[in-house]
């Protein structure tokens, strides 16, 4: 090949390798938008300044104005690349963090409070009179009866027996209510909504102070 075709080709390979550089720069590294603002703005005083050039009153007055706007645009772009530089990169934006939500168990959620549950606030032991019954009064009202009859005689007599009838019935219910006399546990419950109630038991059930309790018909039952 000869020299005056070569020189024009390698000249034309030059051009595309640069072209091909420059394409893949500008495609890998765009300009950042702060340097870019700020050259547009460098650009636009150094253009204001060539125009207040223009009313110098001689030619190197004006060749001079513009040679110095021109220093002054150089050095703007160049402190606009150096500070673009020099910025640090901005930090990533977090996620906002969701808290993980409380689970709730199905019970927690659809059963209701136990209304009738309490906690034992007391428990006493004491003993416990019985109930007399009519034949206890009408049996001592006979043996009183008969032992007044034995008094005396005539109106006196009467009077015996009556009093003796009388005091006879009330020696009977006592001496029923004696004999029937038991012991009784007697448990107080302190429920959540502030109320008590009392239970009697005819033996021992076995409750102390700060047992948890529920009701069960008539009577409680540990929780």
């Amino acid at each position: 090949m000869k020299l005056h075709k070569l020189i024009p080709a390698l000249a034309l390979a030059t051009i595309a390798i640069a072209g091909n550089a420059w394409a893949l720069t500008a495609t890998t590294a765009p300009a950042k938008p702060q340097l870019a603002a700020d050259t547009k703005a460098a650009q636009a005083r150094y253009e204001s300044d060539k125009k207040l050039c223009n009313d110098e009153t001689s030619s190197s007055a004006r060749l001079q104005c513009r040679r110095d706007a021109k220093a002054e645009y150089d050095q703007a772009v160049a402190a606009a690349k150096n500070k673009s530089a020099a910025a640090p990169a901005p930090a990533p934006v977090k996620p906002p963090v969701t808290p993980a939500p409380v689970p709730t168990t199905a019970a927690s959620a659809s059963e209701p409070a136990c209304a009738e549950c309490g906690r034992v606030m007391a428990v006493s032991v004491t003993q416990k009179a019985g109930d007399y019954s009519a034949a206890g009064v009408l049996a001592g009202g006979a043996i009183g009866a008969v032992l007044g009859n034995q008094v005396g005689g005539g109106l006196g007599k009467d009077l015996a027996t009556i009093a003796g009838a009388v005091g006879g019935a009330y020696a009977g219910r006592v001496i029923e209510e004696k004999m029937k006399t038991h012991t009784v546990w007697n448990v107080t419950v302190h429920y959540a909504n502030d109320s008590k109630a009392n239970f009697e038991f005819t033996a021992d059930p076995g409750f102390q102070v700060g047992d948890r309790v529920k009701n069960s018909g008539n009577t409680i039952v540990r929780q």
